[in-house]
């Protein structure tokens, strides 16, 4: 084989990997089911009906706790694993609304709140809305309890449903 030869395998050898690449993202990759959907498959997030419509804006807000007294590289862990499941589901559930986020900034707000109770009845409000509650529980490896629930992420989703769920708390 001469040099000409080896370029032309090579070439081809690349081109069929990104195919083969391509088919299996797209074909198999796509149903695998992210492990902490399961817990939301009661919201449906694909009605882009009258309750969903908004001015335009877009954004996520995670409510943190601080009845935990968690520090401050904690919180930010937490508040991070909110923010990617959040983004993650409406991405799986509704692109549309996850592409418009996406195409404002994907604006992010973080907020307080004292108690597990106010988490669990943000989240079912935000959820009888038609919008995504990502509640987030520790592992329990470092400062608190495993199973603790820490951070909720609401949305993203249009900014006016976002407020009437998380509008009255205060800033972290």
């Amino acid at each position: 084989m001469d040099r000409k030869d080896v370029g032309v395998a090579v070439s081809i050898g690349v081109g069929l990997g990104f195919v083969v690449g391509w088919f299996i993202r797209g074909r198999f990759l796509r149903r695998i089911p992210y492990p902490g959907s399961v817990k939301n498959t009661d919201v449906n997030l694909t009605d882009n009906g009258p309750l969903l419509s908004d001015n335009g804006e877009y954004k996520l807000v995670l409510v943190m706790r601080t009845d935990l007294k968690m520090g401050k590289g904690k919180m930010a862990a937490q508040c991070c694993h909110a923010a990617v499941h959040a983004a993650e589901f409406v991405a799986r559930n509704n692109p549309e609304m996850y592409n418009k986020w996406k195409m404002t900034g994907q604006p992010k707000v973080v907020v307080k709140t004292d108690s597990e109770q106010d988490l669990l009845d943000l989240c079912k409000k935000a959820r009888s809305l038609g919008l995504n509650g990502s509640l987030i529980r520790d592992a329990g490896r470092t400062q608190i309890a495993p199973g603790s629930k820490t951070v909720l992420g609401v949305g993203p989703g249009p900014e006016k449903l976002v407020n009437e769920v998380t509008g009255h708390l205060k800033l972290c």
